[in-house]
């Protein structure tokens, strides 16, 4: 969704320019905004199917006075049809952007119950879109087939230092295992939108012991194809991915 090289100046240009109804943010934020220092972003909801794609981003910009100020962007469009254009949306207020979001499944009454896979991303706003990240919740681990599993995330890994045959035969004894999204972000890479997504690939082994995969997907590639990369651990894995919006 942004450049790691932008300051913090061209980043809020480059939202404020975007969004649709930036005219809405008051006065009082705008000038604020103008004093932000540097600007931390990250992914906090999205939710993808054939008639919507939907992300939530949230800007956290620290200020000259050593407050913080928190903008919520949403990020929208048709789904699967490419000629519906991606909408931007800003908001300063949480509750503004729960709206928003639920705006776009319909109202907050149609909002389908808890446990319905099919829509259950359409809820995250109502839980998600708090000020403080929530805390991860506890790893439940499946048991189910964890070993072929393990040797599916390998074989399809296509960078060349993916973990080898001591992991592979570690991972052997993996019995349960878990599954869970780090990271998602949209990039300008070589002129064009690149999406990045980390993956936790957690397993848990016959003697009782942890250990994991970390999978990186993109589209980072010449061609906009996609790509699948593993590493052993998260930081060679988010700096794999730092170096494919540098070069492609």
């Amino acid at each position: 969704m942004s450049d790691p090289y932008e300051t913090t100046e061209q980043h809020l240009e480059r939202l404020l320019r975007c969004a649709l109804n930036s005219f809405d943010l008051s006065d009082t934020t705008v000038d604020r905004l103008g004093t932000a220092l540097a600007h931390s972003s990250a992914l906090h909801s999205s939710h993808h199917s054939a008639v919507l794609h939907r992300e939530t981003y949230r800007h956290t910009y620290l200020l000259a006075d050593g407050t913080a100020l928190t903008l919520w962007e949403l990020v929208h469009g048709g789904g699967r049809d490419p000629s519906v254009p991606r909408r931007h949306e800003l908001y300063d207020d949480e509750g503004e952007a729960q709206i928003a979001a639920a705006r776009l499944a319909g109202t907050f009454w149609d909002t389908p119950a808890f446990g319905d896979e099919g829509l259950r991303g359409d809820l995250d706003v109502l839980t998600l879109l708090m000020a403080v990240p929530p805390v991860p919740a506890p790893r439940v681990y499946a048991p189910d087939n964890s070993a072929d599993h393990a040797r599916r995330v390998l074989r399809r890994a296509e960078n060349t230092d993916r973990p080898g045959a001591d992991t592979a035969g570690l991972l052997r004894a993996a019995f349960a295992h878990h599954i869970t999204q780090i990271f998602g972000r949209q990039f300008r890479v070589d002129g064009r939108d690149a999406g990045f997504t980390l993956y936790e690939h957690a397993f848990l082994l016959l003697d009782g012991s942890e250990t994991s995969l970390w999978e990186v997907e993109h589209t980072a590639t010449p061609d906009g194809r996609h790509m699948c990369e593993v590493y052993g651990d998260e930081d060679t894995a988010r700096r794999a991915m730092e170096n494919r919006t540098r070069i492609c």
